[in-house]
């Protein structure tokens, strides 16, 4: 499998899949209250087959062109992960995302990751357009989104029900022909 440096610190982006469903719950138990304070990724993710069958979800979205997820390993640990959320190569439009744990922030992993997702979609795959959601309180993903050079759609109003209060998303996006001024031909690595 392939593993793709992020930069001179050891970060690495990579394939997550079903066989790494041991290592996938042990980050999540060590980072679960950090990660799903906006999201709730992985909360229904508590024991090994819970695990592998999140993760094979995702490996089945990627084998119908219609999703996809990699993790972020920093020396060796796996930190976190991105993902195409949604994927639609017919219709030129994908959603992003990403997910943490304490350990891996503060770093810039998921902006580097995120730079070779999109070259990925926009370049490859003849995306279109590159959307971004997140709470509005959150904070970290909308610097995320900025710095990749998104521009704020919108806001959703309430239209997010979790932990019993609702909650504005934000949809940020990025398209092809913005991507490509910013990035080169081939994209800005």
């Amino acid at each position: 499998m392939y593993a793709i440096s992020l930069g001179d610190d050891g970060a690495e982006l990579r394939p997550l899949e079903p066989w790494h469903a041991e290592e996938f719950l042990a980050h999540l138990d060590r980072g679960r209250e950090f990660v799903t304070e906006h999201i709730p990724f992985g909360s229904d993710v508590t024991d090994i087959p819970s695990a592998r069958a999140k993760l094979r979800s995702y490996a089945d979205l990627r084998a119908a062109d219609s999703g996809g997820l990699h993790g972020l390993w920093l020396a060796g640990k796996l930190v976190g992960g991105v993902l195409f959320r949604v994927f639609d190569a017919e219709g030129g439009n994908c959603e992003v995302g990403c997910w943490l744990e304490p350990a891996g922030t503060g770093r810039g992993l998921v902006t580097r990751a995120m730079r070779i997702l999109i070259d990925w979609a926009v370049q490859e795959r003849g995306i279109h357009r590159v959307e971004w959601r997140a709470s509005s309180g959150n904070e970290p993903s909308i610097r995320v989104a900025r710095r990749l050079g998104m521009t704020r759609d919108g806001v959703l109003r309430e239209s997010f029900y979790y932990r019993g209060v609702r909650r504005d998303t934000e949809v940020w996006s990025v398209l092809a022909p913005e991507w490509r001024a910013a990035h080169g031909s081939r994209g800005d690595r």
